[in-house]
């Protein structure tokens, strides 16, 4: 109940922003480096509530070799208490004021969010600096940890979305690619072999502020953020710049079933490395001819396999992961078993034509017309703000890109967007990963 206030002025803040959001972002921005630590903080018309992410390189890209599970047990015991307090202290005093903090660990970067009153601020951003800082390392915190991730996992296991994801992942890119996922039962037996003391020195050699971002947005007083996150990470030193990853090389094709019993559906991807990354010059066009095909349910995709043919609940395709090195290009689709052989015969229809005839000038004018909505309407509440201001350093950018992101889209040229289509997609080299019961040929409707 403590934390209600704090959610009903978040919900106001996010529909006030959307009345009054500025037609720049950029000129808005304050930007500096603080403690070694380059601050991206823009002030709204929002009152009371501050939304601020942030994120440094000590993802699982960065696992000792002897341990592929040490980064993310490093990154989940960050809010398990510090040297100075534990847990439920820490817990506690957010609650109190009905503030979070939360961290999260993926293929390259470690981030931390979270959201709190402007009041409120410089606690929060001791209490962050705390746990980055000054993690406990508990042993007793330790060994609940690795439980409670082993059982997440082996419920994982029971999807046929994340068994799809799991295969699609460690079939289509290397290893040593940041969008290679390791064998499931492999970062099993990691875990249960992972040391604290491994634990701490990854802490300590990855996290430092050589690399830390945090932007901060809402009712700030700017001059006041940087004296606090001066004080809160003043005197910390080391962590990693973020090096040049290797690109995934030609798509390698090949067709993978996961067998799982008793599931009603089948997960499908069919996908590709797609060569490019987010800031590329013809990833955007890429992008867009993506949309075109298979996003939400005006692509092409929805409108056939889905809404004509009955043959799916949900299908689309996508681009992602492409932040720091080359990312992935994918459909993903459910079927029920009995559809299966119709709906993939219906999904390949669809992609060879996309890929062969390439976009309409209405589809284009259409795709273009959402997508600078889309991003719009997520520029206008703190949270989309703060994440659009993220993945833009993430990607390479000055924050400039966000006022320049629809003019760009705006600009897209037919012959731009099926010229990238069919350089950098090979429909008949792409890896098929069928996750679920799948019928024998026969048994199929």
């Amino acid at each position: 109940m403590k934390r209600l206030p704090l959610l009903l002025l978040a919900t106001v803040a996010c529909v006030a922003f959307v009345a009054h959001a500025p037609a720049q972002i950029a000129e808005k921005v304050q930007r500096a480096k603080i403690a070694g630590i380059d601050v991206i903080a823009y002030p709204t018309e929002v009152e009371n509530v501050v939304t601020f992410r942030g994120s440094l390189p000590a993802g699982d890209s960065f696992a000792p070799a002897s341990n592929i599970a040490i980064p993310t047990l490093t990154g989940e015991m960050l809010d398990k208490g510090t040297t100075r307090q534990d847990k439920f202290a820490i817990a506690q005093q957010l609650e109190s004021i009905g503030a979070s903090i939360d961290f999260s660990v993926s293929g390259v970067m470690t981030e931390f969010n979270g959201k709190c009153l402007r009041k409120d601020l410089p606690l929060v951003i001791s209490l962050l600096a705390e746990q980055l800082r000054t993690p406990a390392f508990s042993e007793e915190e330790f060994g609940k940890l690795k439980k409670q991730l082993a059982g997440q996992i082996q419920r994982a296991l029971e999807s046929t979305g994340y068994r799809a994801a799991q295969a699609f992942a460690e079939a289509a890119f290397p290893k040593g690619h940041p969008n290679f996922t390791p064998p499931t039962q492999e970062f099993l037996a990691a875990l249960e072999t992972a040391k604290l003391e491994d634990v701490k020195a990854f802490h300590s050699a990855f996290y430092g502020p050589a690399q830390v971002t945090l932007v901060a947005v809402g009712d700030l007083d700017v001059e006041q953020l940087k004296h606090d996150v001066e004080k809160a990470f003043s005197g910390w030193t080391g962590g990693k710049p973020l090096p040049e990853f290797p690109k995934a090389g030609a798509a390698k094709g090949g067709e993978q079933v996961v067998a799982m019993a008793d599931k009603p559906n089948i997960t499908v991807i069919v996908g590709q490395p797609s060569g490019l990354r987010y800031r590329d010059p013809e990833a955007l066009a890429l992008r867009v001819g993506t949309a075109v095909l298979g996003s939400g349910f005006t692509g092409r995709l929805m409108a056939n396999v889905r809404d004509k043919e009955g043959l799916t609940y949900g299908i689309g395709s996508s681009m992602a992961d492409d932040a720091f090195t080359d990312g992935a290009w994918r459909i993903q689709a459910n079927f029920a078993p009995q559809l299966l052989e119709k709906g993939m015969a219906s999904t390949k229809r669809e992609l060879e034509s996309w890929h062969k005839e390439g976009v309409t000038a209405a589809e284009l004018e259409r795709v273009k017309t959402n997508l600078v909505g889309t991003f719009k309407v997520g520029l206008a509440t703190t949270d989309g703000l703060s994440s659009a201001l993220l993945n833009a350093v993430h990607r390479g950018y000055d924050v400039t890109w966000l006022d320049e992101y629809a003019k760009r889209i705006s600009a897209m040229s037919l012959q731009e967007v099926n010229a990238a289509i069919r350089k950098h997609l090979q429909p008949d080299k792409m890896t098929i990963i069928k996750a679920g019961s799948v019928l024998p040929p026969q048994s199929r409707g």
